[in-house]
């Protein structure tokens, strides 16, 4: 059994080398572990640091050759999934590999197809952040959960673990923050089985390199719009 790792990377040359060793430290029982790391572009001196992976076994690495957001990254990782699960991982620190077993355990027991890590349930530590973020955050998980009739309570988070056929039954065409949405509402569409699980959370400021804004809220809204009213179908 395998876990591909997919993680997008954009001018992250002070995180990238910690989160992958902190990802080959989790130890998975009976699961090998494949890292896709999918540079968009950065001019940090990121590249640099992540070209030593190239070498090594069990990592892909993956340029852009220009910056073309989170979600087209995803896009370009998943192309190169050959694991049985997936795990997006962002290369920030702010999403702790140790959360691994919690989110694969639903699917290992074959109870869920999708799993979702939330920052807003569960006895896990999390820093103390930004009020008007988790406002925001809230409001666009209920407008989805509105158009969806699901009852998540974190569908910004990074961590969605899922079966990698899944990936076959949905193509993903926002570049940007805009895949959250998307891929929330095409999953629903699917009629998938959908977990929730809580994990830690370690957010930063923008001066430690946060990027979302307030734009890519009103992206997200439009995105719960388009993919939930006006896409007819699922992919």
């Amino acid at each position: 059994m395998k876990l591909s790792i997919v993680i997008p990377v954009y001018n992250e040359s002070g995180t990238i080398l910690e989160i992958v060793n902190k990802i080959q430290r989790v130890q998975l029982d009976g699961i090998d572990k494949e890292l896709i790391i999918v540079d968009d572009f950065s001019t940090d001196g990121t590249r640099t640091k992540i070209e030593k992976f190239r070498s090594m076994k069990d990592i892909k690495v993956l340029y852009h050759n220009k910056n073309s957001g989170k979600g087209a990254a995803l896009k370009s990782g998943f192309s190169q999934v050959t694991g049985d699960f997936v795990i997006i991982q962002d290369a920030d620190l702010e999403y702790d590999p140790q959360d691994y077993h919690r989110l694969l355990q639903p699917l290992l027991d074959d109870k869920a197809d999708v799993v979702y890590g939330s920052r807003f349930v569960g006895e896990e530590p999390h820093r103390v952040l930004f009020f008007w973020h988790s406002i925001g955050n809230r409001f666009l998980t209920l407008f989805s959960n509105m158009m969806t009739n699901l009852n998540l309570t974190d569908m910004e988070t990074c961590y969605k673990a899922f079966n990698s056929n899944i990936l076959k039954l949905i193509t993903i065409e926002e570049r940007r923050f805009g895949f959250e949405p998307e891929f929330t509402a095409k999953i629903a569409k699917q009629k998938l089985r959908v977990f929730e699980v809580g994990i830690s959370y370690y957010g930063r400021t923008y001066a430690e390199g946060k990027k979302i804004n307030w734009k890519d809220g009103v992206v997200a809204i439009w995105c719960i719009f388009k993919y939930n009213l006006f896409t007819k179908k699922a992919a």
